[in-house]
């Protein structure tokens, strides 16, 4: 019986199953997301005020289909993934380049915010738990400390190459190297899966941003120089390609009840 419940509950959930395809269809989300971000408010040279705006709008778009519908569809849930990281990579830079509160300070405040969201999360709903959610007020907590775990990661991100003086490359590894280390913790631990689950989310984001700054920076600052625009369709590309094969995969492959 209770197996039944939670098969139902699995299939009214609004957020996807979190699974391997979840991990590189972030991680391509968030290089998605750095790229975009820059791409508006530099490479159209709109500004981050701008650049904001734009990307708030997209997003407040997005999350309302998105919390409109009645179950999970993969393709509204990526596309709200991806919003939150394009804003996310707005915000950091707002907070870093236009209210001068640097990538320390910034990651500082939105770090606690990102607590608070999760602290709130956990006295409305009593868990914290990701998959399934059904209760609409939950996914809101969830989209709110997705848009703060993005934020963070940026910048983060950018505070390990603009401050602490890694390159994009070596940025990239001590993230896979944390992210590994949280993967192993999974296997080998019996730590909170919760408590690993948005550690990974963090650091997903750092990774995704420093790779496509990797992508997109001149080669004198250790990029390759490649177009903004052109980095974003590629990550695009891949991240659609592995939706189409996991959900088609999903569909035939259905779960069995009991």
């Amino acid at each position: 019986m209770s197996y039944a419940l939670n098969q139902d509950h699995a299939t009214l959930s609004k957020v996807a199953r979190v699974t391997v395809a979840f991990w590189i269809m972030k991680i391509l989300a968030t290089t998605l997301g750095e790229t975009a971000g820059d791409f508006i408010s530099m490479s159209l040279g709109l500004g981050y005020y701008i650049g904001l705006g734009i990307t708030f709008t997209l997003l407040a778009a997005v999350l309302f289909v998105q919390i409109a519908n009645t179950s999970c569809h993969p393709l509204s849930f990526w596309l709200a993934i991806i919003a939150t990281t394009t804003a996310g990579t707005e915000i950091s830079d707002f907070m870093d380049r236009s209210l001068d509160l640097g990538y320390l300070t910034g990651s500082m405040i939105l770090a606690a915010s990102l607590v608070l969201t999760l602290a709130i999360w956990h006295i409305r709903v009593g868990t914290l738990r990701v998959y399934p959610i059904v209760r609409r007020d939950a996914e809101v907590m969830f989209w709110s400390a997705v848009l703060f775990s993005n934020s963070l990661g940026t910048a983060f991100g950018d505070y390990l190459v603009d401050d602490a003086g890694l390159s994009f490359l070596q940025g990239a590894l001590v993230t896979a190297g944390i992210i590994g280390i949280v993967a192993l913790l999974h296997y080998l631990t019996r730590i909170n899966d919760v408590v690993l689950f948005w550690i990974a989310f963090v650091f997903t984001r750092p990774f995704g941003a420093t790779f496509g700054d990797f992508l997109t920076k001149p080669m004198d600052e250790g990029g390759l120089d490649l177009p903004r625009g052109h980095a974003s369709l590629v990550a695009l590309t891949l991240l659609l390609i592995i939706l189409f094969v996991s959900t088609r995969r999903r569909s035939m492959n259905p779960p069995k009840s009991a």
